[in-house]
């Protein structure tokens, strides 16, 4: 899925930061109806590469890497590049000021001992973040995901670079495998009443370059994920959070789970087994069981640092624990998102995002 603490923040944001609040109706106000924009619905034809770009008339949108990193020492990191949009009007955007989107980025590194983590907040229409195509570039202020292949497969090779205090890094992300269409095709319900989006990723990137912390700089490589999501109404009412897992298996396949947890009934869960070519099969909740073994308290609440997750039919019964149990997101709206290690049945890393705690 990859349903993102953005959404949180772009509804904010849509709504005016320093205006009282109305009632929320789900979780961030994301269950209310979107009668204006366009609506997720089966059957999308995917069109590459121009669906890399904005999608005018959805009201909310996401690029999104992440990068589990080690330096020649086996020291591990993580890497976290956001680039949200949010359109306040489903009109075609203008220039200048009186265009309606907002765009914010997200930024972290995590280490065994440190997490850094910043933000940043633009106007559509100035210049100052957006996506282009041809070349494609996805950019905040001097934050940017900008590729260095061929327009007709633009995201062969791409750069990635983030800054802030106490923290930077500069990545080259490069894969031959094909892109992945999470859900049904790229249709990618979350509720049961049918809320969706539309989600393809490419989890097969191989990251290397430098990442500094605190003033020191290592050359590290390792295994990135991008997500690609638009959406218009993607909760329902009901939903009061999720935790989402982005798992590399050391055979080479790839997992996407996410739970969306509901104030009544089961959650929701699904996601995404990829074979180490880049074939798909859908999971449901009969296939998956996804369980917290272990809670920490981290920023004053309890959070489960460490699942099991079972799936028999692929023969897959794994622990996850965190790498950094305090890997929390201090910005305006708070979650946690950080690297995990895999043990059990298969080795390997990944990403572990949960919100609403």
């Amino acid at each position: 899925m990859r349903i993102r603490i953005g959404l949180l923040l772009l509804a904010m944001l849509a709504s005016g930061c320093d205006q009282v609040q109305p009632p929320e109706k789900g979780f961030a106000g994301l269950g209310d109806q979107a009668a204006t924009f366009n609506p997720v619905v089966p059957g999308r034809v995917f069109s590459f590469p121009a669906d890399h770009g904005a999608h005018e008339g959805f009201r909310i949108e996401w690029w999104y890497v992440t990068a589990n990193l080690k330096d020649d020492q086996g020291r591990e990191f993580g890497a976290q590049w956001t680039l949200f949009r949010s359109a306040l009007s489903a009109v075609p955007q203008t220039c200048g000021w009186s265009n309606q989107t907002i765009w914010l980025g997200h930024a972290a590194v995590t280490s065994a001992t440190v997490h850094h983590a910043a933000q940043r907040y633009a106007r559509g229409g100035v210049g100052q973040a957006g996506v282009s195509l041809n070349p494609f570039n996805a950019w905040i202020d001097d934050w940017s995901l900008s590729s260095q292949a061929s327009a007709d497969n633009p995201l062969a090779d791409v750069r990635l670079s983030a800054r802030d205090k106490g923290f930077s890094y500069e990545l080259r992300l490069t894969s031959t495998l094909p892109l992945v269409l999470q859900g049904v095709k790229g249709f990618s319900q979350k509720s049961e009443q049918g809320q969706a989006s539309y989600y393809y990723s490419q989890p097969f990137f191989q990251a290397s370059g430098t990442l500094e912390i605190d003033g020191k700089t290592f050359q590290v490589n390792g295994p990135a994920w991008l997500d690609r999501e638009w959406s218009s109404q993607p909760l329902t009412a009901n939903q009061t959070g999720w935790d989402w897992f982005s798992l590399h298996l050391a055979g080479g396949e790839q997992l996407m789970l996410y739970r969306m947890r509901q104030k009544d009934g089961e959650p929701y869960i699904t996601g995404t087994w990829i074979d180490a070519q880049g074939q798909t099969q859908l999971l449901s909740s009969r296939d998956i069981h996804l369980t917290p073994q272990e809670t920490a308290t981290v920023a004053g609440r309890k959070m489960p640092i460490r699942w099991s997750i079972s799936i028999p039919e692929k023969h897959v019964d794994i622990t996850l624990t965190a790498l950094n149990p305090n890997a929390w997101m201090d910005l305006r709206i708070a979650y946690w998102e950080g690297p995990v290690r895999l043990s059990g049945s298969h080795a390997g890393q990944g990403y572990l995002e949960m919100t609403g705690y």
